[in-house]
């Protein structure tokens, strides 16, 4: 069993935990997802906890293919108010802020975000893992081959999961010296990985769990998905319940959804079939 650990506080992990996401974003592929308005936002982290959310991500920045990079105050003008109205409102659940800007992720944390989740691992900002590690909070490392802008104009490996696990075995190294050791490791979907890169990923998934730390998913509606069924996002809930699954069998703790109700759903008919004589 892990524990995450975060500025005095802890989240032992005795079943998959449910990780909601919070788009502020206006160009969410998933556009269902794109929370612009305060009454949008709060009416979803309100439903999320009603439906037993155990993490709250909240994100500014678009990280979707070719996406535009914001001003650090866009991103805070869209991240800091939900993060105050979880803190205020819902103070037992956990906020992740989903940034790749140590700025942005100071600012969160000490708005009461507990977990930075910054899908470059530091590779964006060379001052992130410090700022973390000052912070004395947790870190979620996810694996990108390149950045939003670039990753998928023709991603390429010898053996992605090798190399995705090498690079999460250097991060790993890279945060420890720096002092954090409640780690959070994602091997990326999506993030400059083709179609087949994503689900030889998805198969040998089980490797990860060897490197000792708790591993997320993100496969929520993603184009891995969409792409290969030929439906659009909107109808790809079924697809991300499926790989939602297989993942959780594979050993991650941690699944990132758009959809709550489902992904505990998810988790509870897995407990059942495991916990069953």
């Amino acid at each position: 069993m892990f524990t995450l650990k975060s500025r005095g506080k802890e989240l032992p992990i005795h079943r998959p935990l449910v990780m909601g996401v919070v788009n502020r974003t206006p160009d969410s592929f998933y556009t269902a997802s794109r929370m612009e308005s305060e009454e949008d936002y709060k009416s979803l982290i309100d439903k999320m906890v009603s439906h037993g959310v155990d993490i709250i991500d909240v994100g500014g920045q678009s990280t979707k293919p070719g996406a535009e990079m914001i001003s650090i105050e866009t991103e805070l003008e869209r991240v800091i108010p939900p993060i105050d109205y979880i803190r205020d409102k819902y103070p037992t659940v956990w906020i992740s802020i989903d940034t790749f800007n140590s700025a942005v992720a100071e600012a969160a944390v000490l708005a009461g975000a507990l977990i930075v989740n910054d899908i470059s691992a530091g590779s964006l900002d060379n001052t992130m893992i410090e700022t973390v590690s000052a912070l004395n909070c947790t870190y979620c490392c996810m694996h990108m081959q390149g950045s939003p802008e670039t990753m998928q104009r023709n991603p390429t490996y010898d053996d992605v999961v090798e190399e995705v696990i090498a690079f999460l075995k250097t991060k790993i190294i890279d945060c420890r010296r720096a002092g954090i050791d409640s780690l959070i490791l994602d091997p990326g979907f999506g993030f400059g990985k083709t179609l087949e890169h994503n689900y030889q990923l998805v198969k040998q998934l089980n490797r990860l769990s060897t490197l000792g730390f708790p591993i997320l998913t993100g496969f929520s509606r993603k184009s891995m998905i969409y792409k290969l069924l030929e439906i659009s996002p909107e109808d790809a809930l079924n697809g991300t319940t499926v790989l939602n699954t297989f993942a959780i069998l594979q050993g991650a703790s941690i699944i990132r959804v758009h959809d709550v109700i489902e992904a505990r759903q998810t988790v509870q008919l897995i407990e059942a079939i495991m916990k069953s004589p």
